[in-house]
């Protein structure tokens, strides 16, 4: 199993970026943990969208009908988020595996810890979110 780049050595004050194996295996656990949770998730709002009968609403008045649609679609909008969220939870696992798990992909200098620590599926250093989100 490749690790970070910096997998291994000992952080120093100067540099907080530095993940020990330990540290990674610890991040790897949570996102494992959140892989099962999210697939639960969506195969539970796939069943209960699969489970509606179209032949359910027949005889509703036009309040009725739309109130029901609403809902089914505001279901499958929250599949199709937890799906995104799948993929990149997967994603920063595939990162850790490659040994670039904690490195920006847009300027490639260290993502800081804190910001993994609340947001382990993180790809940008704050810098270049911020530049992302103003754009």
């Amino acid at each position: 199993m490749a690790t970070a780049a910096h997998a291994g050595k000992s952080p120093s004050a100067q540099d907080e970026s530095v993940w020990t194996e330990e540290e990674l295996a610890a991040v790897r656990d949570r996102l494992n943990g959140e892989i099962e949770a999210l697939r639960a998730d969506i195969d539970r709002a796939e069943s209960q969208i699969a489970s509606g009968d179209i032949t359910e609403g027949a005889g509703d008045d036009q309040a009725d009908a739309g109130a029901k649609t609403y809902e089914r679609e505001r279901e499958i909008a929250l599949t199709l988020n937890s799906r995104d969220l799948l993929a990149q939870t997967e994603r920063a696992i595939a990162r850790i595996d490659a040994g670039t798990y904690g490195v920006c992909e847009s300027c490639h200098k260290p993502i800081g810890k804190e910001r993994l620590q609340a947001f382990p599926r993180a790809t940008l250093c704050v810098a270049c979110k911020q530049r992302e989100e103003r754009r």
